[in-house]
C-alpha cells in the first residue's frame, strides 16, 4: 500500500491575482492565502510569477517567508520610448506630454514554463488566474488529468474557461477569510 502524500502544485499569475482582487476592493492576505492554499487543497508547493521591480525587494522576501516560491521575470518600463519611436518624435518635433504607461512583466510564458518543467514532480496542479491566455495550458491539464483547479481572483475570468467550470473556484467567495485586516486598538 502506497501512503506516499499527492505532490499538489499551485502555478500563480500574481499580477491578474492581484488586480482582481483589488478591482473588487479588497486586499488578499497573502499569509492566509498560503495556509488556505494548503488546508484546502493540499498545496505543498507554491510557485509566485511576479515582475521584478527592485523598489519590492522587502515584498518578495515576505512572500518567500509567507511560503511561496517566488519566480521573478524581468520587467521593461513601458514609459521609455523604444528607438524608433524617439527616432520618431525628434523627426516629428512632438512636444506633447509623453502618457505613463506601466511597468510590464508578461510571466504568461514563464507560468506556462514552469508547469511543464516541473510536471514529473506533481500530481495535481492548480492554475491561479483568470486570464484566457492559459486556456491551452488548462486544457492540456485536464488532458493529462494533473488539473485540481482553476481559482480566478472573481467572477470575472475569462469565457475560454467555462468548458472547465467544474475547476473553477472564485477567490472572492472567500474575501472574508483571506482579506488582509489591519487592526488598530480602539479608544476607550
Amino acid at each position: 500500500m502506497d501512503n506516499k502524500k499527492s505532490e499538489v502544485y499551485a502555478f500563480i499569475d500574481s499580477q491578474n491575482l492581484n488586480l482582481g482582487i483589488q478591482n473588487a476592493g479588497w486586499k488578499l492576505d497573502w499569509l492566509k492565502f498560503r495556509k488556505y492554499l494548503a488546508d484546502e487543497y493540499g498545496v505543498t508547493k507554491a510557485l509566485m510569477f511576479i515582475g521584478y521591480v527592485p523598489e519590492f525587494e522587502e515584498m518578495y522576501e515576505k512572500l518567500h517567508e509567507s511560503g511561496y516560491v517566488v519566480v521573478l521575470k524581468q520587467t521593461y518600463d513601458m514609459t521609455r520610448p523604444r528607438p524608433e519611436e524617439k527616432a520618431e518624435a525628434e523627426t516629428n518635433n512632438a512636444s506633447e506630454k509623453e502618457e505613463k504607461k506601466p511597468i510590464k512583466g508578461n510571466i504568461d510564458a514563464d507560468l506556462v514554463l514552469w508547469v511543464m518543467k516541473e510536471m514529473k514532480n506533481y500530481d495535481k496542479a492548480i492554475i491561479i488566474s483568470g486570464d484566457g491566455d492559459f486556456y491551452g495550458l488548462v486544457e492540456y491539464l485536464h488532458e493529462q488529468g494533473k488539473l485540481l483547479k482553476i481559482l480566478t481572483p472573481s467572477w470575472k475570468y475569462s469565457s475560454l474557461f467555462n468548458r472547465f467550470e467544474k475547476y473553477i473556484d472564485r477567490i472572492d467567495q472567500h474575501r472574508k477569510e483571506l482579506s488582509y485586516r489591519t487592526y488598530k486598538k480602539s479608544k476607550k
